[in-house]
């Protein structure tokens, strides 16, 4: 893991980004936290090593090639196998670069990738649908267990486009729906905190089958880790 945080530390200086007019938006240490923060942070590009935890890279890509069409995707692989490349190229990753990536490499890729962002055009077409945030949210309580269940899924459920959906959800709100989304399977893991279930079990239950991901949201949501919440309900000290 440090290995990994050390690698994303690398490339976020190996690239100077305001030269490119782009900036670096977020970061994550496994395919499933990358998942719940491009639905919040809808990006352009994303970098993506081959190798990642729950989700592989080239899983990673199709998902997304599925949901987000025009996201650019970079793989970044240790891999010289023209099996992986043949199927970058059938899900439209942008760019496959080997390791170790050089300065130059990685920013002639961002800059043709780029230039393929501006030339794409713009579309918009859900003004006229109306959006029933009491009906989502229900939907939301009912199927927060489901590991599938997030911004995308069901903006394509109801028929939206996910950015839009987005911005309309945090428009009648007042919060962005994946916080929504978070804080409510953060709640219900705390009552199975209370039962005696452990770190990963509630993980599970709750739809966030990434423990390690699901320890970082409950920590952001409740100020304590998972393990010091059940500790101080189990000492009765107030939490």
């Amino acid at each position: 893991m440090d290995d990994e945080k050390a690698v994303r530390s690398l490339i976020k200086r190996l690239v100077n980004w305001d030269e490119l007019g782009a900036e670096v938006v977020g970061e994550a240490q496994s395919g499933i936290e990358a998942i719940h923060i491009i639905d919040d942070l809808c990006p352009d590009i994303a970098l993506v090593d081959i190798q990642m935890p729950f989700m592989d890279g080239i899983s990673f890509a199709g998902y997304m090639h599925d949901i987000y069409p025009d996201m650019k995707i970079i793989i970044i692989t240790a891999y010289q196998d023209f099996e992986y490349a043949r199927r970058c190229m059938e899900l439209g990753i942008s760019k496959y670069l080997l390791k170790p990536i050089s300065r130059k490499e990685l920013e002639a890729a961002l800059r043709d990738t780029i230039a393929q962002i501006g030339e794409r055009p713009r579309e918009e077409g859900d003004e006229n649908k109306k959006i029933s945030v009491n009906e989502y949210i229900r939907f939301i309580e009912e199927n927060y267990a489901d590991p599938q269940i997030n911004l995308t899924y069901i903006a394509r459920k109801f028929g939206f486009n996910p950015a839009y959906f987005s911005r309309k959800f945090k428009e009648k709100t007042g919060e962005n729906f994946i916080d929504y989304l978070t804080a409510y399977r953060v709640e219900k893991a705390c009552e199975l905190a209370l039962q005696g279930k452990k770190l990963y079990q509630a993980a599970e239950e709750v739809g966030i089958p990434d423990a390690g991901y699901f320890g970082k949201c409950f920590k952001k949501y409740k100020n304590v880790t998972y393990t010091e919440y059940v500790k101080q309900h189990n000492d009765g000290s107030p939490g």
